[in-house]
C-alpha cells in the first residue's frame, strides 16, 4: 500500500492545476495565436486556423443540437478533403466518437462497420455515394443521419442524404461553448482493422493517447512551426496517424488532395512548398520511378514511411532526389507510429548503400511509447539483442488503444501479461532498434492496407468450383505484397486464373483481390490443417 508523504498534503489536483488532455486543446490554442496564418489548402480553397476553428465550433454546435452527444459513433466516408480534417475536432467537441471509414471497403464491410460501431450519423462525400448507397441499404439503420458533402471540384456522385454538410453547419453556433472530455480516458475515435480475421475489429482510440502520440510527431521529425503538410496518407488509416492533430499543433498547412497520383503530388510540391508528407512504400516507390520531368522541385522535404519494410533501394532512390526518408512501425492498436527509425548523426557520413540499410530497420519506441520487446509470444520472456532471435513484438504504454469495440475475447489475446501484442515477428539489434523479420502468419499487407487471409478465402470458397482454398502474401515490386490464392478445384470442374480474379472483383474490395491464383493440391498437417509455411516457400519458387 502506497504510504502518505508530506507531499500529499493538501496538494489535490483541481481547475487551477489539472486537465484532462485532449487535442482539440491544438486547435483552440492554434486559432488564438495563429488565426490569420493557412490552415487548410484544397484546390481554390483557402482556409485559416481563424475560421478552421470557428467551423468545428459550428458544426458541433449543429451536432450537440441535433443530439449528439458521449458515445454516439459519427462516421465519414470521405477521401483527404477539409470536411474529415474538420471532423476530427468537431466530433470530438460534442463527446461523440469519430469513425472515419477506409474509403476502399466494399459495402458489405461499410455496412458491417456502420452496423457493430452503431453509427448515429455518416458524412459522405460524393466520390463514395454509389458504395455508400449500397452500405446504407444493407445497414438497415433507419434513424442514422446521411449528410452529403459537396465538393464542387469533383463532378460526379449523387446525394444520399437528409442535408448538406455546409446545410447541417448553418444549423449550429460559431461560439458552441465545447468542453473538454470528463476523462481523458474517454474515446475520440473508432478505427477498424481487419486483423487476422474476417470480420473488422474497432481499434478505440482516447483523447490521451491521441494527444501525446500527435504531439510526438513534433519531436520525432523535428518539425519547424507551420510545417506544410501534404495529406497523401489517408485521414482514414489510424486518424492518419494522429497528424490531424499534429498540424493543428504545428500551427501547419494541411494541403489536401483528393487523389494519389505522382502528378499532382509532385505539381503540389513546388506550387505549396510541401515540407512533410506520409505514405505507404507504395507511394515512395511510385515517386521514385515518377518521370523525371515531374521532378521540378528543388527545396528540402521529409517523407514518413510505414506499413511494409520499404526497400533499401526506394529509401536511397528518396533520399537522391532530395526526400529525407524516415521509417517508423506500428498498427491502429497503437494509433499509428509507435516505432521510429530514430537517425543518429554519426550515421550521416556512412556510404549511402549502409544508410539506406540502417534506414530500412523499423527503430526503437517514440517519446511516449511506454517499453518495448523483442519476446517469446508463449512465454513474453526477452530475447537477446543480436540481431539474429526473432521474436514477437510486444508494446505498451499511453499510445495502445483501449481495446476493440464489443469484443473482450479479441483485446484479452491482445493484451498479454500486460503488452500489447502486434503479432509480428522481429529481431533487435545490438543499439536496440528492432527490424521485422516476418508478418503475423497470414496478414498480408498491400499498398499499406491489411489483408485478412481468411475473409479472402472465405470469398473464394463461394466459387462453385473451388474445394480448397488458401491464401498467403506473394512480394511485389509495386505494392509491396499482393495475395497469392492456392486453390484446389472440385473434382471434374474447371476454372481458369481470369476467372477466379473476376469473381473476386465481384465480392470484395479490389485492394483484396489476389494477383496471383495456382492450382493446386494444398498440403496439409495429418490432421488435415493446411500447411502455409509450405505455400510461402512455394510462392518463392513463383519468382
Amino acid at each position: 500500500m502506497q504510504r502518505n508523504t508530506i507531499y500529499d498534503q493538501a496538494l489535490d489536483a483541481g481547475p487551477a492545476n489539472f486537465e484532462q488532455l485532449s487535442p482539440l486543446r491544438f486547435l483552440e490554442r492554434t486559432a488564438a495565436v495563429y488565426p490569420d496564418y493557412p490552415a487548410i489548402v484544397y484546390e481554390s480553397r483557402r482556409q485559416t486556423w481563424g475560421d478552421t476553428y470557428r467551423r468545428c465550433r459550428q458544426m458541433a454546435g449543429a451536432l450537440a443540437a441535433r443530439g449528439f452527444g458521449r458515445g454516439d459513433t459519427i462516421a465519414v466516408l470521405a477521401a483527404n478533403i477539409p470536411e474529415i480534417f474538420e471532423a476530427h475536432f468537431s466530433v470530438p467537441m460534442t463527446g461523440a466518437v469519430l469513425n472515419a471509414i477506409n474509403t476502399r471497403l466494399d459495402a458489405e464491410t461499410i455496412a458491417f462497420i456502420l452496423n457493430h460501431g452503431e453509427a448515429k450519423a455518416l458524412f459522405v462525400d460524393p466520390e463514395f455515394s454509389e458504395t455508400a448507397a449500397r452500405a446504407i441499404a444493407l445497414a438497415n439503420r433507419p434513424d442514422m443521419l446521411v449528410i452529403d458533402i459537396e465538393d464542387a471540384s469533383f463532378p460526379g456522385g449523387r446525394p444520399l442524404g437528409q442535408l448538406t454538410y455546409e446545410a447541417l453547419l448553418a444549423e449550429g453556433d460559431p461560439a458552441f461553448d465545447w468542453h473538454l472530455p470528463e476523462s481523458e480516458w474517454d474515446a475520440i475515435s473508432l478505427n477498424y482493422t481487419s486483423g487476422t480475421t474476417g470480420d473488422p475489429k474497432g481499434v478505440v482510440y482516447h483523447h490521451r493517447g491521441a494527444a501525446l502520440n500527435a504531439a510526438q510527431h513534433i519531436n520525432a521529425w523535428e518539425m519547424p512551426n507551420h510545417a506544410r503538410y501534404l495529406w497523401t496518407l489517408p485521414m482514414f488509416h489510424c486518424n492518419g496517424w494522429c497528424f490531424p492533430w499534429t498540424i493543428a499543433a504545428n500551427a501547419g498547412v494541411n494541403i489536401c488532395l483528393r487523389a494519389v497520383r505522382a502528378e499532382p503530388i509532385f505539381r503540389l510540391i513546388e506550387t505549396e512548398k510541401v515540407s512533410h508528407f506520409c505514405g505507404a512504400p507504395i507511394v515512395l516507390n511510385m515517386l521514385a520511378n515518377a518521370p523525371d520531368a515531374l521532378k521540378t522541385f528543388t527545396h528540402q522535404i521529409k517523407v514518413m514511411t510505414a506499413g511494409a519494410p520499404p526497400p533499401a533501394a526506394v529509401i536511397a532512390a528518396m533520399e537522391a532526389m532530395g526526400i529525407a526518408v524516415t521509417h517508423v512501425y506500428g498498427l491502429t492498436e497503437t494509433y499509428g507510429p509507435a516505432v521510429i527509425c530514430a537517425w543518429k548523426s554519426e550515421w550521416d557520413s556512412l556510404p549511402a548503400a549502409e544508410i539506406s540499410r540502417l534506414k530500412a530497420r523499423q527503430g526503437v519506441k517514440n517519446l511516449v511509447l511506454g517499453e518495448l520487446m523483442i519476446a517469446d509470444p508463449e512465454t513474453l520472456a526477452p530475447l537477446p539483442a543480436d540481431g539474429e532471435s526473432i521474436g514477437e513484438i510486444f508494446m505498451r504504454g499511453n499510445n495502445v488503444m483501449k481495446g476493440y469495440l464489443k469484443n473482450p475475447s479479441a483485446t484479452a489475446k491482445a493484451f498479454r501479461g500486460g503488452w500489447f501484442a502486434s503479432g509480428d515477428l522481429a529481431v533487435m539489434h545490438k543499439d536496440g532498434y528492432i527490424e521485422i523479420k516476418d508478418r503475423s502468419k497470414d496478414i498480408i499487407i498491400s499498398g499499406g492496407e491489411n489483408i485478412s487471409s481468411i475473409e479472402v478465402e472465405d470469398v473464394l470458397y463461394r466459387h462453385p468450383a473451388v474445394m480448397e482454398a488458401a491464401v498467403v502474401a506473394r512480394p511485389d515490386e509495386t505494392w509491396g505484397e499482393t495475395p497469392c490464392a492456392f486453390i484446389t478445384l472440385k473434382p471434374g470442374k474447371t476454372a481458369t486464373e481470369a476467372e477466379i480474379i473476376a469473381f473476386c472483383r465481384e465480392n470484395m474490395a479490389r485492394f483484396k483481390v489476389p494477383k496471383t491464383v495456382v492450382f493446386t493440391d494444398l498440403p496439409k498437417t495429418s490432421t488435415g490443417k493446411i500447411q502455409k509455411y509450405v505455400l510461402r516457400g512455394m510462392v518463392k519458387d513463383l519468382g
